[in-house]
C-alpha cells in the first residue's frame, strides 16, 4: 500500500480560476456542471490523467459557485453528484459549493495545554445552546455559551461530528459528506469562528470524526464511478463481506491506497485548515475487525496500518496535538506507540473506569457496591502513562440509548432528579472523575443537573443554571482542584497514585495522588460510598505530614440536600501504624460525600 500517495483533487481557487479534480477510475467521462455554466447537463469536460483522476477547469466558475459531477460509469449510467471532497454544500442531497479557504485567523497562535492538565467538555452543536426552536443550535450560538465555560474551568472542548448530514439534525455520526461542514450549524467559517473564539479564550477544542463507515444515507461516494461488486458501494468502500457495519454496508476499503489518502487528508485537514487541537475517532474497533470484536479471524491489517498512519503524521507535525481513540477493549496497544506495534494514539476512553464508577453511584443498596471494583477502576493505566485513558461517568454514548444521566438512573421512573441521593451520589462520581489518574471528561448539561437521556432534539435547558447554581459551584471548584488553579493541588496532575484504603464493609475508599514527591505536593482524596457518616476514621499513610481540607462535595452551599458536618478543616498524622503504614490520618466523613485535602509542606 503506498501511504505516500498525495493528490489534488475537489475544487480549488487559484487566481481567477477553479480547477477541479475527481477520482473516478472507472468513469467514461467526467464533467463539471454548476450555475456559471447554466447547469448543463453536458457539463465542461474534465480529462483523465491516466492514474483514475479527472481534472479541468471551468470558465466562470468562482468562489461561492455552486456545482456538481456529471459521471457516466462503467456501467453506462449517467450520475450527478456533489464532489467527495467538497468543503461545502448546500445541503446534504444539494450542491457542492467552490469554497475558497481564506478565513481570518489573526493573531490566533493557540498551542493546548498539558495533556495533564486538560478537563474536557463533550458537547454537541445542535443542541448545546438553541436559539431558535424546531432549528439546530449553531457554531455561533456555541460561541455565546464560551463564558460560561470559561467560568467553569473548561479548557478543552470535545465537539461531536459536525460532517455534512442527512437533515439539520444529528448526532453527526452518519457522515454523508466527509470534508464538508454541515450547514445548518453554519458551514466551514462557522466552524472557523468556533475555533478561533474558543483559543481566545485558552479552550482547546478536539474534533469527533467517523472513519468505521460513512453514512449510510446520502451518499456521493456510493457507486460514484459505476463500478461495484455484490451490490455493495464501489471504489470508497469493501464490496465483499468486509463491508458490513452495524451502520450499514458502508465500511471504507482501508486498503485502496486513494481511500487511504482519502481519510488521511481528511484527519489532517481538521488540524490543518481548521486548527483543531485534537480528533476523537468514534468506534475504532470497527477499523480493526469487522464484527468490532477481537477475533483475528475478521482483523482488518489495513485498518490498523491507517491508524498507525494517521496518528504518526499528527505527532510528526503536530505533536502537541491529541488524538483520542474510543476502543472501549482495555487494549494498551490503542495507546501505544506506533514504533512498539501500537496505534499511536495520545489518550482512549476508558471503559474499565466508566462502566464500574457508574454502577456504583447508581447502585440504590449501599451494601451492594463493591468498593474493590471501584479501586480497580481507579488504578487502570495504559501504555504506562495515567494520561493514556479518558475518564468520566457521562458521555453520549452512556445517557442515551436506552441509558439516561447519572441523575436520573438515580432517580427511577418516579423520582426528580434533584433528590437526595441523585445529588449526592452524582457528586460522588464528579469528584472521582476529577481527582483519578487520567484525563477527566464531563457531558454537556452535566453541571447543570441536566436530567432525562440524550436527544439531538431536546437542547440543554439553561434555566437550570440559575436552579442549580449550587451544583455549577462544586463543578467549578473540583476543576478548579483538577487544573490546580489554587496553586496547592498540582499532584493531581501527576503520573502517581496510591491506594490508601479499600473499605468495602464501610465502602470508603481513599488515595493519594502525587506530581513529584508525595512529601511535597501529595492531594489526598476521601469518597465514602455510604449514606452513613463517620468520626475518628482512621486512613494509613505512609510519612509525617499535614492537610489542609480543599474541597468537599458535602459543602452546605453547593446543595440544600448537604447539611452541616463536622468535617475537619486539617488533618495532622500521628505516629501510628494503620493498615500495613507507620503513619495515620483521623478524620470525619460526611455521607455520600468526597473530600480533597491538599497537603501542607513541611519547613525544611
Amino acid at each position: 500500500m503506498n501511504d505516500t500517495l498525495t493528490v489534488s483533487l475537489g475544487a480549488a481557487v487559484s487566481g481567477d480560476a477553479v480547477t477541479f479534480g475527481l477520482w473516478a477510475p472507472n468513469a467514461k467521462s467526467v464533467a463539471v456542471t454548476g450555475d456559471f455554466n447554466k447547469w448543463s447537463k453536458r457539463g465542461t469536460a474534465l480529462e483523465p490523467d491516466g492514474s483514475g483522476n479527472w481534472y479541468g477547469t471551468a470558465k466562470g466558475a468562482k468562489k461561492g459557485s455552486e456545482y456538481q459531477y456529471i459521471i457516466v460509469g462503467a456501467d453506462g449510467e449517467r450520475r450527478q453528484r456533489i464532489d467527495p471532497r467538497a468543503r461545502r454544500v448546500t445541503q446534504s442531497v444539494g450542491n457542492a459549493i467552490v469554497y475558497a479557504d481564506d478565513f481570518d485567523w489573526e493573531d490566533d497562535n493557540f498551542t493546548m495545554p498539558g495533556w495533564n492538565e486538560l478537563v474536557i467538555y463533550e458537547l454537541h452543536v445542535g443542541t448545546f445552546n438553541v436559539k431558535e426552536k424546531g432549528r439546530p443550535g449553531t457554531f455561533d450560538s456555541v460561541i455565546e455559551k464560551l463564558d460560561y465555560l470559561v467560568d467553569l474551568g473548561i479548557n478543552c472542548i470535545h465537539v461531536m461530528p459536525v460532517c455534512e448530514f442527512a437533515g439539520d439534525f444529528s448526532w453527526g455520526y452518519n457522515p454523508a459528506h466527509p470534508f464538508a461542514v454541515e450547514e445548518a450549524y453554519g458551514g466551514p467559517d462557522g466552524l472557523k469562528r468556533l475555533v478561533k473564539a474558543a483559543h481566545a479564550e485558552g479552550i482547546a477544542v478536539v474534533l469527533d470524526v467517523v472513519y468505521n463507515h460513512f453514512g449510510p444515507s446520502d451518499l456521493a461516494l456510493w457507486q460514484i464511478d459505476g463500478w461495484y461488486e455484490n451490490d455493495k458501494g464501489g471504489i470508497y468502500f469493501y464490496n465483499d463481506w468486509r463491508s458490513s457495519t452495524p451502520w450499514g454496508d458502508t465500511r471504507p476499503d482501508y486498503g485502496r491506497d486513494e481511500v487511504r489518502v482519502y481519510i488521511h487528508d481528511n484527519a489532517l485537514m481538521w488540524l490543518e485548515e481548521f486548527r483543531c487541537d485534537g480528533l476523537r475517532m468514534d468506534m475504532i474497533p470497527y477499523m480493526r475487525h469487522v464484527s468490532g470484536g477481537e477475533d483475528d479471524g475478521d482483523r482488518l491489517e489495513e485498518g490498523y496500518s491507517l491508524l498507525r498512519w494517521i496518528n504518526e503524521s499528527i505527532r510528526e507535525q503536530y505533536p502537541h496535538k491529541i488524538t483520542v481513540a474510543e476502543d472501549l477493549h482495555g487494549n494498551a496497544f490503542v495507546t501505544d506507540s506506533p514504533e512498539s506495534g501500537g496505534c499511536g494514539f495520545g489518550t482512549q476512553w476508558d471503559g474499565d473506569f466508566v462502566h464500574p464508577v457508574r454502577e456504583a453511584i447508581i447502585t440504590s443498596e449501599d451494601a451492594h457496591r463493591n468498593m474493590h471494583t471501584v479501586s480497580t477502576a481507579l488504578l487502570r493505566r495504559y501504555s504506562d502513562n495515567a494520561f493514556s485513558r479518558t475518564v468520566y461517568t457521562e458521555s453520549h454514548d452512556e445517557v442515551s440509548n436506552g441509558k439516561s444521566r447519572v441523575v436520573e438512573e438515580i432517580a427511577g421512573e418516579e423520582g426528580k432528579v434533584d433528590n437526595y441521593f441523585s445529588v449526592k451520589r452524582a457528586a460522588l462520581g464528579a469528584v472521582m472523575t476529577l481527582t483519578a489518574p487520567g484525563i477527566p471528561m464531563l457531558f454537556q448539561g452535566q453541571a447543570l443537573l441536566e436530567d432525562r437521556w440524550f436527544s439531538d432534539q431536546d437542547p440543554l435547558d439553561w434555566k437550570r443554571l440559575k436552579t442549580h447554581s449550587g451544583i455549577n459551584a462544586m463543578y467549578r471548584d473540583l476543576i478548579r482542584q483538577r487544573r490546580n488553579l489554587n496553586g496547592n493541588t498540582r499532584g493531581l496532575q501527576g503520573q502517581h497514585t496510591q491506594l490508601l484504603k479499600v473499605d468495602d464493609h464501610d465502602k470508603v475508599i481513599a488515595y493519594l495522588r502525587w506530581y513529584d514527591d508525595p512529601t511535597r505536593d501529595g492531594v489526598l482524596t476521601i469518597l465514602n460510598f455510604s449514606n452513613d457518616s463517620f468520626d475518628g476514621y482512621a486512613i494509613g499513610i505512609n510519612f509525617d505530614s499535614h492537610w489542609q481540607l480543599t474541597f468537599d462535595s458535602n459543602w452546605v452551599g453547593y446543595s440544600d440536600h448537604n447539611v452541616d458536618a463536622a468535617v475537619y478543616p486539617h488533618l495532622e498524622s500521628e505516629a501510628v501504624e494503620q493498615d500495613g503504614h507507620h503513619h495515620r490520618v483521623m478524620l470525619s466523613l460526611a455521607p455520600y460525600a468526597g473530600h480533597i485535602y491538599a497537603l501542607i509542606p513541611r519547613e525544611d
